[in-house]
């Protein structure tokens, strides 16, 4: 195994660090941590165990030798923490890509009854920007995964945003949604009336994936996805205190891949942001109010070549999971940035990883697409142990890459899995793009996460990129809200895949959803963000 380490600072301080992780371990069990991560005095061992996460182990799996890593500080001292708990989980809202860490999208969808009717509430159009470039034209609406955030602030919040940024529309309101667009803007969009809610945020370049607001701050975090002709390129953050951009990280220079997009959604654990790149780099940095800086960085190679990173990283206490464009799925310490383990699946991994806990053993789902194997070849779909990369399950689907005039159009799957509950717990359901390898060139395809078993599919007459989304009744029955790239949307039975009902709406179905009670909202490549209600 090639482990080749940067510092720039003395090893000395490595070596504190690694003693502090220690110490970090050895507290998680004997006292409670404040806020200030001291022990609080008084606090018992059973109070500790619930309050604190275990620290999983920094170790390093054989799989893992195939990773040509460096790992450079710039801070050792603020490397460690113990406290993993998930601060998406107290805020009241979707501040990030499929809500948070386990990226399961928990959104707590719920309707009356069996829903019958899928209704638009309102629309919301974008800008266009209709310049040609080497990239092609991008227009507006939003992308893959273009997820909206949904924000219901307090009232002290709504009179500190009043305050800092006078002269805000009527339309400002409790309840906003954000988008980012295609056409370079990010959008505040009143939740109940589908009206601008504040001035429109220059992104500076094309963004296509999902933005994520901090837990704990006032900061957008922002990746741009294509140069526009726009300089720089790279990925921002927003003071929304300002209501503007407080900084911006351009091309790192030391990057082991020479392009600079960010598609990834960054995602807060341990009190850190991490932030995966495109140029190949795991980024790990301290937040402060309208400010970054940056920690370590992860730069890995494996066979010879640096890939870069379009998943979002999906975390599990301080264990961090993400697939690359080369089927690399890697499994890092989070603390030390090392990483623990590796498992090769087969074609690009674009789709987020999505965590499911049995048993305290968290489980990860995945799938690649047919981009790398050539015209025909397999989707694998595959059931991972978390905790060492041992493969519990895989199952293959027939799909084919499509060549049109002026792109190509991978087949496999782009969406992020999405786990069953209620009536249809032990279920996990996903789009699989098959683009003539089947009579359907879409389908939503439902499988067993006991053994992987195909449990059902639902046919579409075109491609599905968006991730399935859940709302649940009364009667804690599943049902799954979805959108295909013919602008299709359907509301299915979870059991049994029976499709209730469906609305045609004409426009690439392309971004991810998010769910506010018995509400969808979601964008597209037309320009349009809609507001969906599930009767």
């Amino acid at each position: 195994m090639i482990h080749s380490f940067s510092f720039k600072r003395t090893g000395f301080g490595m070596m504190l660090s690694v003693a502090c992780l220690l110490g970090y371990v050895l507290m998680g069990c004997q006292g409670k941590t404040g806020a200030s991560g001291t022990p609080e005095d008084g606090a018992g061992e059973a109070d500790s165990l619930a309050a604190l996460p275990v620290l999983l182990p920094d170790t390093s799996y054989a799989s893992a030798a195939v990773i040509n890593y460096v790992v450079e500080v710039d801070d050792s001292t603020a490397m460690y923490t113990d406290n993993w708990t998930d601060p998406y989980e107290q805020v009241n809202g979707v501040y990030a890509f499929r809500k948070n860490q386990r990226r399961d999208a928990s959104f707590g969808g719920r309707v009356k009854g069996e829903p019958r009717e899928v209704e638009i509430a309102w629309e919301f159009e974008t800008d266009y920007d209709s310049k040609e470039t080497q990239f092609g034209t991008w227009g507006g609406g939003s992308g893959w995964t273009g997820q909206p955030l949904y924000m219901h602030w307090t009232t002290e919040q709504m009179a500190m945003f009043k305050q800092s940024s006078p002269g805000l529309p009527a339309d400002f309101d409790a309840e906003e949604i954000y988008v980012s667009s295609l056409c370079g803007k990010g959008y505040f969009i009143n939740y109940k009336t589908g009206k601008a809610s504040r001035e429109a945020l220059d992104l500076g370049n094309v963004v296509k994936g999902t933005s994520s607001l901090d837990p704990e701050l006032y900061n957008l975090y922002v990746g741009q996805g294509v140069p526009h002709g726009a300089v720089p390129f790279g990925c921002q953050v927003f003071d929304l205190k300002k209501h503007e951009r407080t900084q911006f990280f351009d091309r790192d220079r030391k990057a082991w891949r020479g392009w600079g997009a960010y598609d990834s959604s960054p995602i807060v654990a341990g009190g850190f942001l991490f932030w995966p790149g495109e140029n190949g780099g795991l980024y790990k940095y301290v937040r402060e109010q309208g400010q970054l800086r940056k920690v370590s960085v992860l730069r890995y190679r494996v066979k010879g070549a640096a890939p870069g990173i379009e998943s979002s990283l999906c975390v599990y206490h301080n264990y961090g999971f993400f697939g690359d464009n080369h089927g690399n799925i890697i499994c890092v310490n989070l603390n030390t940035m090392r990483p623990v383990w590796h498992y090769a699946n087969h074609d690009d991994t674009d789709a987020t990883l999505v965590c499911g806990e049995e048993k305290d053993v968290p489980y990860l789902y995945t799938a690649c697409e047919v981009d790398k194997q050539g015209k025909r070849g397999l989707c694998h779909i595959v059931k991972l142990n978390g905790l060492n990369g041992e493969k519990v399950w895989e199952q293959t689907i027939e799909c084919q890459r499509l060549e049109m005039a002026k792109k190509t159009l991978d087949g496999g799957m782009y969406s992020t899995p999405l786990l069953g509950d209620g009536d249809c717990k032990g279920m996990l359901f996903t789009h699989i793009t098959r683009n003539g390898a089947s009579k359907a060139v879409g389908e939503f395809t439902a499988f067993s996460t006991a053994d992987g078993r195909v449990l059902y599919t639902v046919p579409y007459g075109q491609f599905a990129w968006s991730s399935p989304v859940a709302l649940y009744n009364e009667k804690n029955e599943m049902f799954v809200f979805a959108g295909d790239a013919s602008g299709v949307v359907r509301v299915m039975r979870g059991k049994t895949g029976e499709v209730l009902c469906r609305l045609e709406v004409g426009a690439n179905f392309e971004s991810s959803p998010v769910v506010v009670g018995n509400t969808v909202v979601v964008g597209t490549r037309g320009r349009k963000i809609y507001k969906f209600v599930i009767k």
